[in-house]
């Protein structure tokens, strides 16, 4: 049975340009790939002793069959290492996860896709960044293990925009969104604790994010101050009132936390405030470069289409 789901392979001329190949069976997500060639899927496959026939899960809204070897496929194309093999495939059992609606989040006219937060040990081995830029360009890891899911929706999924990808305006996260939280900086536990884990587990979280959208206050010096200007960034006309990633900038989580706000004290604050979100729909990180006072909003998508999924790797 598990030969069936086994992937195919192409007898490719050499005067041909394999990127180009890629191109024309339409295995990209607009950018150049790195061609799938067998030596390149065995290595990838290298960083995990599950089979390759194994299943791990069907991708809608199409229902491909993501093999382990499916997803090295995938990986190998959005240059990922070996080592980040076992992320991603815990990052296919999250996201397809009944809770997280795969199949409404990679067919809505809405324009939210998955975006990764890595928490454990697993951030600094894998050297995900936490930390300057962590939404930008610049990391390896965040770029490559985020683009991976990405062409396994789109590949193994067949979410094909215009196709059955129907976001009227979509966002460049959806071509890689992978942060990690900066778990030595927060004055909190960290995100995974909050929700159930030990802090030593290494764990992924999916969660279906629109655009990030930055929160800046250069001027308030207490808890009060720089949540009401959190509150009136995510209560602004037309944003989701379903659940809510808030990245808490360093510095923010420092005069925070200085005036004896827990997590549960930001959620409940939040709430209040706006007045349409329960404190459940909240996820509070921190995370971002040690200067400057912001921090960032990702409105997710209306409740209660799609949650959260974390998992341990």
């Amino acid at each position: 049975m598990a030969q069936e789901w086994h992937s195919t392979q192409l007898e490719i001329d050499a005067t041909e340009d394999l990127i180009e190949v890629c191109y024309e069976k339409g295995w990209t997500d607009g950018l150049p790939v790195v061609p799938p060639t067998p030596d390149r899927v065995e290595g990838m496959l290298s960083g995990t002793d599950r089979d390759p026939d194994e299943l791990i899960a069907a991708v809608p809204p199409k229902w491909g069959r993501a093999t382990v070897e499916k997803v090295a496929i995938n990986a190998v194309m959005a240059g990922c290492k070996p080592a980040y093999l076992p992320l991603i495939l815990t990052a296919v059992e999250a996201m397809t996860a009944e809770q997280f609606n795969l199949h409404g989040v990679q067919v809505t006219t809405s324009h939210v896709g998955p975006m990764l937060i890595v928490n454990g040990p697993i951030r600094k081995s894998l050297e995900i960044n936490d930390g300057f830029n962590l939404f930008g360009q610049g990391y390896r890891a965040n770029a490559t293990i985020g683009r991976a899911l990405r062409l396994i929706c789109t590949n193994i999924g067949g979410a094909l925009p215009g196709e059955l990808d129907r976001a009227a305006f979509g966002h460049a996260g959806k071509y890689t969104c992978c942060i990690a939280e900066k778990e030595e900086a927060s004055p909190w536990d960290a995100m995974h604790v909050n929700r159930g884990f030990e802090a030593d587990d290494s764990t992924i979280t999916v969660f279906a994010a629109a655009g990030p959208q930055t929160v800046n206050d250069h001027g308030s010096n207490t808890a009060e101050g720089i949540l009401n200007t959190i509150s009136e960034n995510i209560a602004a006309p037309g944003n989701s009132s379903g659940e809510t990633l808030l990245v808490i900038g360093v510095e923010h989580a420092k005069t925070i936390s200085e005036d004896g706000f827990s997590k549960t004290d930001i959620r409940r604050y939040i709430a209040d405030t706006t007045d349409q979100y329960s404190e459940e729909d909240l996820l509070v990180i921190v995370a971002g470069g040690p200067a400057g006072r912001w921090s960032i909003v990702v409105p997710g998508w209306g409740s209660p289409s799609s949650r959260a999924v974390t998992l341990r790797v």
